[in-house]
């Protein structure tokens, strides 16, 4: 008899047996070890709140700054190598971008050398993420900007101007100084919203909201680069139809086409795909910084061709200055919305990240850190900044282990501004177009979701589509808003079809975290253990190839360039496959800290009455979440519209996962129980592998 003979004979012989009392209320209070809340007076909750003791104050510190809880913690020989060569390839990749998303931003180009530098230094200390890239972002800086020319146009008429040359100046100066209100006003609200603990407001922001958004912002970059890519003098248009009038104004003018220009641009678009084999991004970025520089220097492209270049970079620091608060009633719609944008991709890719070392990040406190990063950095002349998903993933793909790497790669934009800034000035124009379109391709990919969407979700597609229409015509604040609530309209239509009193809508983060909070098991916790296990078991036998063996592997998905998708592999499973018990080693569970013996976990979806593509998307992270730790995620009491809201959703890619489904949670509680006693009766019957290494994984 077989194994599979045995299960399933095992399995019928079960019996579903109840005898119970009827359970009122009050006995079920009782059997539940429920007690009566005692309420305390405000006196006591003062008193509490006040009391100082050290452990309170030592929380606190830890809280509002992180750096002093892993900075003492560093491990200088094992980490530095990183951070150091990490620091120097994001530092490469922040000066062009800063310069060129500056341009975005309507602002001269060294105030994007400023937003590159300070901002950096404070999420350094405030930030709890230890891998992402702070800095000038290509959509809030684009943001920033139609703020800007909205306020100040290019045809303003300036009090006093003598010249061009001077009417230029003064324009850019009210630039910088609506720029800089935006930006204070800006962090003024992501820290009031992480103080009050909003850092929940960003799960609102659904996947096809965020992903037809920054595809439209894709589309508005592009239009605003294309007339420095051509080289042709036209007008910045902002607000309603925005990209439409730029888009045509190019196109009037490409009878003026600078020919250098275009083809110093052209080349570097060109640069990656002429080469021979892959090299990394900021290798190619710092390349064609230093030939597009050389050619227009050696060849006098401005002076002689009329070429556009980054011009004067003056040396030095700025002094401090007080940003207008008297534009903040002009402003604050744009403020709420460049807020919310920013702290959404920057908590996105933290988490990411995050999940992927096997720590945690607490998104409140990073809004008070970009708060500050913000409104800090608004009294020292920077734009708004947010997360650069293209530096981040350069940041921790090159070893980087914390914020040092960060604050090395600002380093060397304060060398930059302090002392080597002129040998920049000759950069066409053209070079940073180029650089800022091709860092585009991820956010254009975006376009595939179309397809995906029309298969699984016709209300998804929807949204995807109107906020996509919205943002692109009506310009990115107001398309925002309009999306929100398009989305909230969405999901009012989806409770109220389904006829019942009560919904439940499935919720990323917040149910991701309750389940970990409520469980009391946190996988990332549990690998970040299994991997120090290892280390120190190799340590041990002196086998130093054993360290760098993959104990738990953590699959997250990173987003391209400024975008919120993940390039997957041809051959990747997209759903997770059921789960096969895995465990330690004998030997190498001394070295793990004491904890639980969970084997199960059983979720009661009763009042599940619907799943849209982003929830079954998290369900499956968390089955394959917990089963990368050998711990079953079973589900009780699905119904039939949740069943085929996951088969839609190709949940079940895998067939095996129909296993999972139960229709009661007492039928899942004897189902883990089954399964364990199967498990225990091989592990018995299994004869010793000598041979077995000690990472191996059960197949599943």
């Amino acid at each position: 008899m077989d194994h599979v003979e045995e299960s399933e004979i095992l399995a019928a012989t079960q019996r579903y047996y109840v005898e119970r009392p009827i359970f009122s209320h009050p006995v079920l209070q009782e059997r539940l070890h429920k007690k009566d809340k005692i309420s305390e007076s405000i006196g006591d909750k003062l008193k509490q709140a006040f009391t100082c003791t050290p452990k309170k104050i030592r929380n606190i510190i830890y809280m509002f700054l992180p750096i002093t809880k892993w900075l003492p913690a560093y491990r200088f020989k094992e980490y530095v190598l990183g951070d150091i060569v990490s620091g120097i390839s994001t530092g490469v990749l922040q000066l062009p971008q800063g310069l060129a998303f500056a341009m975005l931003a309507a602002v001269p180009p060294v105030f994007g050398l400023y937003s590159s530098f300070y901002p950096v230094i404070m999420y350094c200390f405030f930030g709890t993420s230890r891998h992402i890239s702070i800095g000038p972002f290509a959509v809030i800086s684009l943001m920033i900007g139609g703020v800007a020319v909205r306020l100040v146009p290019d045809d303003i008429v300036i009090p006093g101007g003598v010249n061009a040359t001077n009417s230029t100046e003064a324009r850019d100066a009210l630039r910088v100084k609506v720029a800089m209100s935006v930006t204070l006003l800006t962090g003024i609200i992501q820290f009031c919203l992480g103080v009050c603990r909003f850092g929940f407001v960003a799960i609102y922001l659904t996947e096809p909201l965020v992903r037809g958004f920054t595809t439209a912002a894709a589309v508005h970059v592009f239009t605003s680069m294309l007339k420095y890519l051509f080289g042709v003098k036209t007008k910045r248009y902002s607000g309603i139809f925005s990209v439409v009038y730029s888009t045509v104004a190019v196109l009037q003018n490409v009878k003026n086409l600078n020919v250098c220009s275009l083809g110093v641009g052209l080349m570097v678009l060109r640069f990656k795909e002429k080469l021979p084999a892959p090299i990394p991004l900021e290798f190619l970025c710092g390349k064609s910084v230093v030939m597009g520089t050389g050619i227009s220097a050696g060849f006098s492209l401005h002076e002689s061709y009329n070429v556009d270049v980054v011009g004067t970079l003056p040396l030095g620091l700025l002094p401090p200055a007080n940003p207008d608060t008297s534009l903040f009633h002009l402003v604050y719609v744009d403020a709420i919305a460049i807020a919310i944008v920013g702290f959404s991709v920057t908590i996105s890719m933290a988490k990411t990240l995050a999940n992927k070392h096997g720590y945690q990040v607490d998104g409140n406190q990073e809004l008070i850190a970009l708060g500050l990063c913000n409104s800090t950095g608004s009294l020292f002349q920077t734009f708004a900044i947010s997360c650069s998903l293209s530096r981040s993933l350069v940041q921790e793909g090159t070893g980087g282990k914390t914020q040092l790497a960060g604050c090395l790669a600002s380093l060397m934009i304060l060398l930059v501004i302090l002392a080597t800034g002129f040998l920049f000035e000759s950069l066409p124009q053209a070079v940073l177009s180029a650089i800022v379109i091709v860092n585009l391709k991820g956010m254009f990919m975006q376009f595939s979701d179309l397809p995906f969407f029309w298969r699984t979700s016709k209300i998804e597609l929807t949204i995807w589509l109107t906020t996509f229409v919205s943002s692109l015509f009506l310009g990115l604040d107001y398309g925002l808003i309009t999306a929100v609530i398009i989305a909230l309209m969405t999901v009012i239509y989806r409770t109220q079809s389904l006829n019942v009193d009560q919904s439940s809508i499935w919720s990323n983060d917040l149910y991701s975290s309750a389940l970990k909070r409520k469980t009391g098991v946190n996988p990332a916790f549990i690998m970040g253990a299994r991997r120090k296990a290892m280390k120190k078991y190799a340590k041990e036998v002196g086998n130093a190839n054993m360290a760098n063996a993959t104990v738990v592997k953590v699959d997250a998905e990173v987003d391209g360039e400024d975008g919120t998708k993940p390039e997957e592999e041809e051959d990747e499973i997209k759903y997770p496959p059921i789960v096969t018990k895995s465990t330690l080693p004998e030997e190498l569970q001394r070295f793990m800290p004491p904890g639980d013996n969970v084997h199960t976990i059983i979720l009661d979806f009763t009042q599940v009455n619907f799943m849209d593509s982003v929830g079954v998307k998290t369900l499956a992270g968390i089955v394959k979440e917990y089963g990368d730790v050998g711990i079953y995620v079973y589900l009780a009491g699905c119904s039939a519209q949740v069943v085929s809201d996951l088969t839609r959703n190709q949940f079940f890619e895998n067939p095996a996962l129909l296993d999972l489904l139960f229709h009661s949670i007492h039928d899942a509680v004897l189902g883990s129980q089954v399964r364990e006693a199967l498990a225990e009766q091989e592990a018995t019957a299994a004869p010793p592998q000598e041979d077995s290494e000690p990472n191996a994984t059960p197949e599943a």
